[in-house]
């Protein structure tokens, strides 16, 4: 049984941070011990049992943070349950209908042999940096999209898997 989880992530205005949070907090409520980290600060994915990895989605590919993690720690990864999970769009169809990976992700997919992929909507709120976030802000498609209901089944199911 996977004891020790990393749910490790890439982010630029903390919106899948939160994300991982909330699947790390659900991890542990099934009695595993589960830490979410920035991707970019992990120094190995050799020191856990089980890793999930989230990035966020800008232009079509996954957050950098989240892309290195994932060549850095490919050989660790390669050797123990993976997850994936990307956070973006801006509207509801992230709940409504099952979102593919984008390309980089589900290379990574076939080439760790991950368990699972999901998409999540993402998060655009006031004060979010750079410029392309500010010109989706000023045009009015901003806005909150994550469901954490579904987020909490996804991870209580990771957790299920891991503790059976």
């Amino acid at each position: 049984m996977a004891k020790n989880v990393l749910v490790a992530y890439g982010t630029t205005n903390g919106s899948t941070a939160e994300i991982a949070e909330k699947v790390a907090e659900v991890l542990r409520k099934d009695g595993l011990t589960a830490e979410a980290r920035p991707a970019r600060g992990v120094p190995s994915a050799a020191a856990y049992d089980a890793v999930v990895v989230g990035g966020g989605l800008y232009a079509g590919r996954w957050h950098k943070d989240a892309r290195r993690f994932v060549r850095r720690h490919g050989k660790a990864l390669a050797e123990r349950p993976v997850w994936f999970f990307s956070s973006g769009p801006l509207d509801p169809s992230a709940s409504e209908r099952d979102i593919p990976p984008v390309p980089g992700v589900k290379k990574a997919i076939i080439r760790l042999d991950a368990r699972e992929h999901i998409t999540f909507g993402g998060c655009l709120k006031e004060g979010a940096k750079g410029w392309v976030a500010r010109m989706i802000l000023r045009s009015g498609k901003g806005g909150d999209f994550r469901d954490f209901e579904r987020i909490e089944t996804w991870a209580a199911r990771i957790g299920q898997e891991l503790t059976s």
